[in-house]
């Protein structure tokens, strides 16, 4: 098993660099899926509210813990805020309902999933009758308020965004009493996120970098779509390391000082994106694979329209 690594937060708290995405993963095997990965040598598991899995991942760490595999200050936990909950007096109770459903009394890191807020609902995703999302024009800076209450109370040690452009972030900066550690963006090769990493990088901020393999099991992907893993450039590059091109691209993201959460349900997979930390990139390799830019993977269209969408801007 592969030593795990850690970066460390503006506030001293340290994060395993290394993390489980569980996007998509929804089910009793879920259960199954997170006590493997910890027994493994996971220790940092990243869920979301509208992900619909807090359930199963909160049986599995209170199994995890009963069974004397983990305590709970061995586990690094994030989940997000959900864009139906962005109103001041709905954050704490959809914090609570998601520790509720972890099963523990505190998050290690709480995210707002997205800047943009959407019509207060039991649905994540509200529609109308002409199926479009129904908007809220909640002030991201009256939930980050509200996010910075919830880590004062302690009912999570940090607080952080995601999908958050620089100019949003730099908005959020100028009104806030505590900062965010982290912005959650989707980065890889095809997306380097360069600017944006280096803005960050400026306000110590961390990026953790979701999609990190090019989201390849996304629902929405279109016959013919570029396929990260199998980019014969970036195959090339792991011949010459004896890696796996997964492992080249998530070491692209540790070198790079990034938080990285790859997901999988394959425990092959599990087992391979652990051994990142034995090899380093050349500094050339990283340059390279920073020109591939050629698009985003998860560009969430359905909300175009809203005055908060992120990716307008250029970062």
């Amino acid at each position: 098993m592969s030593e795990l690594q850690f970066a460390t937060f503006y506030n001293g708290y340290e994060i395993p660099v290394l993390g489980l995405g569980t996007w998509q993963s929804v089910g009793d095997s879920v259960v199954d899926l997170i006590k493997d990965a910890v027994r493994m040598g996971y220790r940092h598991i990243d869920t979301a509210q509208v992900y619909g899995n807090e359930k199963e991942i909160g049986q599995a760490i209170t199994d995890l813990i009963e069974e004397g595999i983990i305590t709970r200050e061995e586990i690094f936990v994030t989940s997000k805020l959900s864009s139906t909950r962005h109103r001041s007096d709905l954050v704490e109770p959809a914090l609570r309902q998601t520790l509720s459903d972890l099963n523990i009394e505190y998050l290690d890191l709480y995210l707002i999933h997205w800047p943009m807020a959407f019509k207060e609902s039991e649905n994540p995703v509200p529609m109308d009758t002409d199926g479009k999302i129904q908007f809220s024009d909640v002030d991201y800076l009256e939930t980050w308020e509200a996010m910075e209450q919830m880590q004062e109370t302690g009912l999570t040690k940090n607080i952080g965004v995601s999908n958050f452009n620089s100019t949003q972030l730099s908005r959020v900066l100028d009104n806030c009493k505590i900062k965010p550690v982290t912005n959650q963006v989707e980065c890889h090769p095809y997306l380097p996120q360069i600017k944006l990493s280096e803005f960050c990088k400026s306000k110590d901020i961390l990026i953790t970098a979701y999609s990190p393999l090019g989201a390849p099991k996304r629902p929405w992907m279109q016959e013919g779509e570029p396929v990260l893993l199998e980019d014969p450039k970036i195959t090339e590059i792991a011949e010459k390391y004896e890696k796996s091109t997964a492992q080249v691209v998530l070491r692209y993201q540790i070198q790079r000082g990034h938080i990285v959460i790859p997901k999988t349900i394959s425990l092959d997979r599990l087992e391979e994106n652990m051994q990142i930390f034995d090899f380093e990139l050349s500094e050339y390799d990283i340059e390279s694979l920073h020109t591939f830019e050629r698009n985003r993977f998860c560009p969430f269209t359905v909300s175009i329209d809203h005055k908060d969408y992120p990716f307008h801007d250029e970062f």
